[in-house]
């Protein structure tokens, strides 16, 4: 196996040898290309995740998963790498994995956005949103305070300094945490928080942040309900305007057979799904059920919570967000899509009943305290760091500490990684497996006589999601039918039928309803379609049929004549 370790983060050089050490070991089941360059120029991998003993990728349904679109959420890239070393480790051994890469297939690409990543995991982290273009303008930005290591231990912790009129003191029984002034309180001791850095222009009385210069956010520049700058920040100047998010979108758009995709993100600790920006009564109702079952079914085996972005992630009640990957996969295609928010501290420090993003807003100060113990007992006190003094060169005396944010919050600490990132590849193989799969029911040549045949093709849908995969696709016409065509030997003729006929589509079982309750819903075979040919071959020979669908893969076969 390649000698990768999960409980630390890899940087591009490193990830890119990672990756083609599994295509090199395991050139039956990976296969590793690059599907675009980022703006820096680094190629962005992709693995092809099959056996293709069974076929290739492309005749097999298959399931997108990528991580790291947001610069500086890099556990998003290990949660891919872990998901490939154990398909790769276990395949073979374990049924469902064996199964899945048997008769499916998976397009994981670990890193989306390489550059940003990098500069999150430099010597001296630089911490941006998604990519490194200047954006939207080419100028440095003048002046303000810009979140940095000042004091070169590696950590971009905060700054605390005494000002009459701040906003925060200290914890009356737990000095080191900072609490919020009451309303009306005076007469204390109070601070000012800031991010600890460098003021650039300080007039020695106002401070204000200084605004980045790299201001894209790549998962608002997918095509669903895309936005211009003004009314969506962080978009882009069109919709895949950015050559990492082109090429991913390009990518799945010439994949048909795409049944589905998840993408990891950091943090939260919870499974995100569609709609951002519609509340749920806008879905067709076989849709949401199909989507709350998945979400169950992640929930079950992650511990993580499904929850409706528009119902449950808003960052303000009156805001929705745009251009993100789920949406678009969901609402253009018709794709169970998924966003999973890896890491809560707010768990681990056994914080349970909580609000996404609202916590950050408001909370009560016992789970201030439940974080600073976790913090003490077991990251050994690096997650929070004791207040210590700093002879600022523009604010003179200063304390820096609190939280460091890199370590604990924005990623799992290198030693939990594993634990938080192993639950999922059994999910992931699970929501594969549930997509269409076209296999042969029965093909047949019954002769009529007169060196006719009547040949007859059945094909069923064996996956649990119909052939379509969703209402919305047929709502979008977004995918076409089963498409059945017959080779005839030389010297035979079609007496009757087309070459090529269109079959329509094939149910699964996920939208059936319970007969327990209703006799009348029996268990008819939508899941099945038939068609025939009369065939005059008097010199007999060999008839190929072929059924494909663009999601739901392809059956060969042959029958010989005479």
């Amino acid at each position: 196996m390649p000698d990768i370790q999960f409980d630390r983060y890899y940087r591009y050089d490193d990830l890119t040898r990672l990756v083609h050490a599994y295509a090199q070991e395991f050139p039956h089941l990976v296969q590793v290309d690059s599907i675009g360059h980022s703006y820096e120029g680094r190629d962005i991998w992709l693995a092809t995740i099959t056996n293709t003993a069974t076929g290739p990728a492309s005749d097999k349904p298959a399931l997108w998963v990528d991580g790291n679109i947001h610069a500086s959420e890099v556990s998003a890239s290990s949660a891919c790498l872990y998901f490939l070393n154990k398909v790769t480790a276990e395949y073979g051994r374990n049924p469902d994995i064996t199964r899945c890469l048997d008769t499916r297939a998976f397009y994981l690409c670990p890193r989306l956005n390489p550059d940003g990543a990098e500069w999150a995991l430099a010597d001296k982290p630089k911490i941006i949103r998604s990519g490194t273009r200047p954006y939207p303008y080419d100028e440095e930005p003048l002046g303000g305070l810009e979140s940095e290591d000042i004091d070169g231990d590696g950590r971009a912790l905060f700054m605390r300094l005494p000002d009459p009129n701040g906003g925060w003191k200290a914890h009356p029984d737990e000095p080191r945490l900072l609490i919020r002034r009451d309303p009306t309180e005076t007469g204390g001791t109070y601070y000012r928080l800031l991010p600890e850095g460098f003021i650039r222009d300080y007039d020695g009385v106002t401070i204000l942040m200084r605004p980045r210069q790299q201001n894209l956010d790549f998962n608002r520049n997918f095509p669903a309900e895309w936005r211009q700058e003004g009314e969506q920040r962080g978009a882009g100047p069109f919709p895949t305007s950015e050559p990492e998010i082109r090429a991913a979108v390009a990518f799945i758009t010439s994949h048909p057979n795409i049944t589905g995709g998840i993408t990891f993100h950091t943090y939260s600790g919870v499974l995100l799904r569609p709609y951002g920006t519609h509340p749920d009564e806008h879905f067709p109702a076989e849709d949401l059920w199909t989507f709350q079952k998945i979400g169950q079914k992640g929930t079950d085996l992650t511990g993580y919570p499904n929850v409706s972005v528009y119902h449950d992630f808003r960052y303000h009640p009156k805001e929705v967000i745009t251009g993100v990957f789920d949406d678009w996969l969901y609402d253009h295609f018709g794709l169970y899509a998924w966003t999973v928010e890896l890491w809560s501290p707010q768990r681990q420090a056994g914080i349970e009943s909580y609000k996404f993003t609202d916590w950050s807003r408001e909370h009560p100060v016992e789970d201030d305290l439940k974080l600073l113990k976790w913090s003490d007992e077991i990251l050994g006190g690096k997650g929070y760091v004791n207040w210590y003094p700093f002879d600022h060169p523009q604010l003179g005396r200063v304390e820096l500490g609190g939280w460091n944010f890199q370590l604990a919050w924005r990623n799992p600490p290198p030693q939990l990684l594993e634990k938080e990132i192993a639950p999922f590849p059994d999910w992931l193989v699970w929501h594969c497996l549930i997509s269409p799969r076209l296999e042969l029911y029965r093909a047949e040549a019954m002769p009529l006589g007169d060196s006719s045949y009547l040949v007859r093709l059945v094909i069923h849908n064996t996956g649990w999601l119909p052939s379509y995969v969703s209402k919305k696709a047929l709502e979008r016409k977004a995918v076409r039918g089963v498409i059945a065509e017959i080779s005839l030997p030389d010297g035979a003729v079609l007496k009757t039928g087309q070459p090529r006929e269109e079959l329509g589509q094939l149910e699964g079982r996920a939208y059936q309803a319970t007969t327990v309750s209703n006799p009348m819903a029996g268990d008819v075979t939508g899941d099945r379609a038939k068609v025939q040919w009369v065939v005059h071959a008097p010199d007999g020979g060999t008839i190929k049929l072929t059924a494909r669908h663009d999601r739901a893969g392809i059956v060969r076969t042959e029958i010989s004549l005479g």
